[in-house]
């Protein structure tokens, strides 16, 4: 494992390999340190960092089971505490550092279907700028045999009292037992971020169908807020809030909004739910940025 930092005149991210993960992301300004990912110290997994990948897809597929071009696939779990294949192997996995700079790191996975019918490798960019920072990566099919791939991210962002988000979505994904996606349907109220709008104090974990491809976060009273934009071919998000009963340690400090290329369990689904079928040699990428600003500007 190798911890990395980064910098770019008010902006650092702290980096580690081991599940390709963000540890910080942070801005100085007026003399403070304001974090915009929720600090990890080096040696957190990626559950406990400020940031994951996503990778060959995120998030479960029911009964761990697939059909695709007529063959059945069947996936392991990977993790002691959920039954289900969890959000991929990029955050469970060693990488390899490719090329590295100040402000600059790309760092590459590879997989060879262990636990599942994928064999990839996958590549981040992780790149600061005078802009904030921007989070890129690919997937290529490395295997016999075209497969269904998507990609995403799992920030961890800090919750405040006051604190709002703006992410406007077209649809709605219900929860169903198992952690696993229930129904399309429309938005409710208390999670319609079609405006700034608080989150709620209970458990939510659902998928938004048809993202903006555009989210704001305000904390008012850090004077402070975060842009975070993603290319054409992330539409979709997901947004989790924990309770005590999922971690007793939770005081409502943090959230997860998670830009994704698809929807949950898309294997499963008529029309994939936007996975995109990768011929072998074939590449998904895909990028998010993640700007801050004073509040009010």
């Amino acid at each position: 494992m190798s911890i990395i930092d980064l910098h770019d005149g008010l902006f650092s991210v702290r980096v580690s390999t081991s599940g390709g993960i963000l540890l910080d992301y942070s801005w100085a300004v007026d003399g403070n340190k304001i974090a915009l990912l929720r600090p990890a110290p080096d040696d957190a997994s990626a559950p406990a960092s400020a940031c994951y990948p996503l990778v060959p897809f995120g998030n479960r597929i029911r009964n761990n089971r697939f059909t695709f071009e007529g063959r059945d696939h069947q996936l392991r779990p990977n993790t002691a505490s959920d039954p289900y294949y969890l959000h991929g192997d990029g955050w469970q996995g060693e990488w390899s550092i490719l090329s590295r700079s100040g402000n600059e790191l790309q760092i590459g996975f590879r997989h060879r279907r262990e636990n599942t019918p994928y064999s990839y490798d996958a590549r981040q960019t992780i790149a600061l700028s005078s802009e904030g920072l921007t989070l890129q990566m690919s997937v290529e099919n490395t295997g016999a045999e075209a497969l269904p791939f998507g990609l995403g991210w799992h920030p961890y962002f800090l919750m405040t009292p006051q604190t709002t988000l703006f992410a406007p979505a077209q649809r709605f994904w219900t929860e169903t037992e198992g952690f696993l996606p229930g129904e399309r349907t429309a938005v409710p109220a208390d999670l319609d971020f079609s405006r700034p709008s608080p989150l709620p104090r209970r458990w939510v974990n659902n998928g938004f169908e048809r993202w903006s491809g555009e989210a704001r976060i305000v904390w008012p009273e850090r004077h402070a807020s975060l842009r975070l934009t993603a290319d054409a071919s992330i539409r979709h998000a997901f947004i989790f809030v924990p309770d005590t009963d999922f971690n007793p340690a939770f005081r409502h400090d943090y959230f997860c909004f998670e830009p994704m290329s698809h929807l949950a369990n898309g294997h499963n689904l008529p029309d994939l739910g936007d996975l995109k079928i990768l011929q072998p040699g074939e590449s998904l990428a895909g990028s998010i940025h993640l700007r801050p600003r004073k509040y009010p500007e």
